[in-house]
């Protein structure tokens, strides 16, 4: 408890704004990503303070995140997979996804169990954005080929 608390206080005394984060516990690690925004003139301060930070046990990792500029092309859709779990199922399709340009802006995986059987079933979903020229009926093919071999069903909608 208060890990928040810590690292909202110190963005706030470097006159820092918290924009937008994400943050879980997995595997009973407390883990998150935050992107503030401060002035040039204070940027070093909170850097320095968010630092500071490693004294208390947390591992800390600053980077400038800049402007991006999407493509205006670029083509928003949700990546769903379910089926039995077994290993190699994230490897398959993010290989797809990769040999194709496409980025994973988020993903949430976990496996659960299956109702009556109790077997491990793995439930996955992606936001992924298709770059100008990706061919959606063709990665749709290509996800549709792996889901068959690893017996999971995939939709892209």
């Amino acid at each position: 408890p208060g890990l928040v608390d810590k690292l909202s206080g110190v963005v706030a005394r470097a006159g820092g704004n918290w924009l937008e984060s994400r943050m879980t516990v997995l595997a009973d690690q407390f883990a998150g990503i935050v992107r503030i925004q401060v002035s040039e003139d204070q940027a070093d301060t909170l850097a320095n303070a968010l630092l500071t930070l490693r004294d208390q046990g947390l591992t800390i990792s600053l980077a400038n995140a800049g402007d991006r500029n999407a493509a205006a092309a670029e083509q928003r859709l949700t990546l769903s997979i379910i089926g039995n779990d077994r290993p190699g199922i994230v490897s398959e399709v993010s290989r797809a996804l990769a040999n194709r340009g496409i980025n994973v802006y988020d993903m949430s995986s976990a496996v659960t169990s299956v109702a009556m059987s109790a077997e491990p079933l793995f439930e996955a979903t992606a936001e992924i954005a298709l770059p100008d020229g990706v061919n959606r009926d063709e990665l749709l093919d290509e996800l549709e080929v792996i889901a068959d071999d690893l017996s999971v069903d995939i939709t892209l909608d």
